[in-house]
């Protein structure tokens, strides 16, 4: 049996084939596609559970006269992905698969809210992306009827009020925003309680609903790129490398390997400055002003250097398809190098002096604790999830590009409380500067980028952005246009569990738990 399904996907494929016809397995391998029921899907899935393959994402695309949802599952230990299919006419209900897999629980709210397919047995469908406050009901933005170019209908007259989870003598909700000073995205958090502890949170976020995967439809792969970098303006490599790599799989794209290895100098330093953008917030959380400033000048360093190397301080324009955009010469290489080795060890002083900082220690130690169970229950990825013992790195486990054949370091931790993530994250940061040193002083040589030609097809691409595994789906017309174009970020898997750490904290520390994930609403309000 294991010869007719070799690795890496065998295994599961075997188990898979004595579930379902001979004829539904439709390709093998690393990227294996397997066709289902409805009936069947519940089975399928958790087969693929215990397998040791964790949800990705769901992807949709409309099909005259129907439609096709993919359930997009990677392995978190060795290589390989596997694609559940399940065709549908319109009217049609999936079966809600968030009983076996919480991580499908907002994918399957998304799609219900922008497409209109109801999910049977999923208990909170409805007022999720499209808040019922400002959209009519009838309305679904990623339908084909719907045009990118028309006008929001006009502001629903329908009244929001807040789901109550907590019923007690006493029990009392309070709203965290949507609108806060500086620069902070919007969004807004129903914390319950009974007195100084969370019972419960809840956050909604799609304030800014942008409808990107809408816009991108029928424009060309090379403009989707932009679109790509923006879904996160933080994460734009991140973002951008896994939109390209699809895009690079349609059209058989060999990258030049220079092109591959300054991809990763590039995802790196973007790595490293995310990072300690993050670090900075928690320790501000607490209210630390003296740390708080040095870190916000190692990240202006940081930034600077980017500018400097690259000509943008958050690193856009740099992918293309087939490569890069520039090349690195020996002086801005030395440069990086300079650079990045002293922020590190300035952030290695900053974080043995917060060590000993009993203070600082009481307010992170024990606070926002996601313990393993909890991560795998929501397939938590990036830094939150390495808090949490869950060693989920694409670059390790996914490699892609210059990753594959590197030794990659994984930083990992098990207390999964925010003391935990911030020594994931400055674990992490050092291990970025490790990878592009030894990146940048052994460059290939050669070009920097292929010519990339249209081509009609299908792919998945991924990176390991700095807020974790990040994953886009697209599918490109003969002429290179986007047919669908589907992003799976690290935040929209994140932002779940970040309610899950909260409850049982003191009200006081919600502000230090939510810095500690680091997530973004922009990335999720796509």
């Amino acid at each position: 049996m294991s010869d007719l399904f070799p690795a890496p996907n065998g295994v599961l494929l075997a188990e898979l084939s004595r579930l379902l016809p001979r004829d539904a397995l439709l390709r093998g391998g690393e990227q294996a596609e397997v066709m289902t029921s409805s009936e069947q899907l519940p089975d399928v899935v958790g087969e693929t559970i215990r397998n040791g393959y964790t949800l990705a994402g769901i992807a949709v695309e409309w099909e005259d006269p129907g439609w096709l949802c993919r359930y997009v599952f990677y392995c978190a230990t060795r290589s390989g992905f596997v694609h559940v299919l399940l065709r549908g006419e319109a009217g049609d209900q999936l079966p809600s698969i968030s009983p076996i897999i919480f991580a499908a629980d907002w994918p399957e709210r998304e799609i219900e809210d922008l497409f209109e397919i109801p999910f049977e047995g999923h208990p909170l469908l409805g007022d999720f992306v499209l808040h019922n406050e400002d959209w009519p009901e009838g309305v679904a933005p990623m339908h084909p009827a719907y045009g990118a170019s028309e006008p929001k209908p006009p502001r629903s007259e329908r009244v929001w009020r807040p789901q109550r989870f907590v019923d007690a003598p006493g029990a009392f909700s309070m709203s965290v925003g949507p609108v806060y000073a500086g620069v902070a995205e919007s969004a807004q958090f129903r914390l319950e309680s009974e007195g100084e502890q969370i019972l419960h949170a809840m956050p909604r976020l799609f304030y800014k609903y942008r409808g990107l995967e809408k816009i991108a439809e029928g424009q060309d792969a090379q403009e989707v790129l932009l679109l790509a970098e923006r879904v996160n303006g933080t994460s734009a490599v991140g973002h951008a490398l896994a939109f390209a790599q699809a895009a690079e799989a349609i059209a058989h794209v060999d990258v030049p390997p220079r092109a591959l290895a300054l991809r990763l100098v590039f995802a790196e330093l973007e790595r490293m400055r995310a990072h300690l953008s993050t670090i900075e917030d928690l320790v501000e959380s607490t209210g630390l002003q003296v740390p708080t400033a040095m870190l916000a000048a190692l990240v202006e360093d940081l930034l600077r250097q980017s500018g400097r190397a690259a000509g943008h301080r958050y690193l856009f324009g740099l992918v293309r398809l087939g490569g890069v955009a520039m090349d690195i010469g020996d002086t801005a290489a030395a440069d990086i190098v300079k650079t990045t080795r002293l922020v590190i060890a300035r952030l290695s002083r900053i974080g043995d002096q917060l060590a000993y900082d009993n203070g600082f220690l009481d307010r992170v130690e024990e606070v926002g604790s996601l313990h393993v169970q909890s991560a795998l229950r929501h397939g938590v990825v990036g830094p939150v999830g390495r808090a949490s013992g869950l060693g989920r790195d694409l670059r390790a486990v996914q490699p892609y590009g210059w990753y594959a054949g590197r030794d990659i370091r994984v930083a990992l931790a098990k207390e999964g409380d925010a003391y935990a993530r911030l020594r994931v994250l400055t674990a992490e940061a050092a291990e970025s500067q490790r990878l592009l040193e030894a990146t940048l002083d052994a460059l290939p040589s050669g070009d920097v980028c292929a010519p990339w030609r249209p081509q009609a097809g299908a792919a998945l691409g991924w990176s390991e952005a700095p807020l974790g595994g990040t994953f886009h789906w697209l599918r490109l017309s003969p002429t290179g246009t986007v047919v669908r174009w589907h992003v799976m970020p690290p935040s929209f898997t994140n932002w779940p569990a970040l309610a899950t750490a909260v409850e049982g904290s003191a009200f006081q520390d919600f502000p230090i738990i939510l810095a500690s994930f680091g997530l973004s609403a922009a990335e999720s309000d796509r």
